[in-house]
């Protein structure tokens, strides 16, 4: 017997085929067992089967009618009743990046990202009241959040001066943004053991340096002695920088890739245009 290349795909697609399946299952089990709700529907939905295949094989026609319609409108009304536990699975699942990036913010959401976070920044500074704010981009920062204060609040810059005024007991800790929104607020980071790093910063720049060492994610400090601001990303710390700084930098590194490949571009070809012209 002759196995062709077309057979030794065939076997690999069922393979692989079987193995989503497989994972799908453990998924939803998984989910299922550690929410109470999720097992109630769970069993209501292996209820309504059992009693479908009872009344088709026993000849209920009328319960067999009635079942038709919870079987056509169930998933509907499931959907509607259980929208927070449908929402917990889905935001669990984002944080896994099963599903890539945690979210691509539109050009309207990252001017308001921006915009929101500089007025913070800059009310921060003038009053020098220390911060650690980090921007979650491509890794997930899933295990910080775990361990720390869940908020799943609209970003505004109200909060975020609120939750690191000296007074909250969360500000000791840093805040950390998914998309456009504020996740968590009180999480704690490694600490950077750099030899670079100036001995006279404190743990908050130790501490954004040692994540933008270990992720993509952007860290940003106010010194809460200074008043000066620090950008920590790419393993490398950006000190001292002004309020523009921040703002353009910003901009510059929340660009999706493809956009920010686009402008380079563009970018090239005026150059190239403008040196034939002269």
């Amino acid at each position: 017997m002759i196995i062709t290349m077309s057979d030794i795909l065939n076997i690999a697609r069922k393979i692989v085929d079987i193995f989503l399946v497989w994972f799908i299952f453990y998924y939803i089990l998984k989910n299922i067992k550690n929410n109470v709700k999720l097992s109630l529907i769970f069993k209501g939905v292996f209820l309504v089967i059992v009693l479908k295949v009872l009344s088709d094989w026993l000849g209920f026609i009328t319960v067999g009618y009635l079942l038709d319609y919870i079987i056509q409108w169930g998933p509907v009304a499931l959907i509607i009743i259980f929208q927070p536990e449908i929402r917990t699975i889905l935001e669990q699942l984002g944080r896994s990046k099963l599903l890539g990036r945690h979210k691509v913010l539109t050009v309207d959401e990252r001017e308001h990202l921006v915009y929101e976070m500089v007025n913070a920044i800059d009310y921060l500074r003038k009053e020098r009241i220390g911060a650690l704010i980090v921007i979650e981009r491509d890794i997930s920062l899933g295990n910080y959040i775990d361990k720390a204060k869940k908020l799943y609040a609209d970003l505004s810059s109200d909060l975020l001066i609120a939750i690191f005024y000296e007074g909250n007991p969360l500000h000791d800790g840093g805040v950390i943004i998914q998309g456009d929104r504020i996740t968590c607020a009180g999480a704690v980071f490694p600490t950077s053991n750099s030899s670079k790093l100036n001995r006279r910063l404190g743990t908050r720049h130790r501490a954004a340096l040692g994540l933008a060492e270990e992720t993509d994610a952007i860290c940003i400090v106010v010194s809460e002695e200074t008043g000066r601001v620090s950008i920590a990303l790419k393993g490398e710390l950006l000190y001292n920088l002004s309020i523009d700084d921040v703002r353009m930098l910003l901009i510059d590194e929340l660009r999706p890739k493809q956009e920010s490949e686009y402008d380079d571009a563009e970018e090239m070809n005026e150059e190239e245009i403008y040196e034939e012209d002269r």
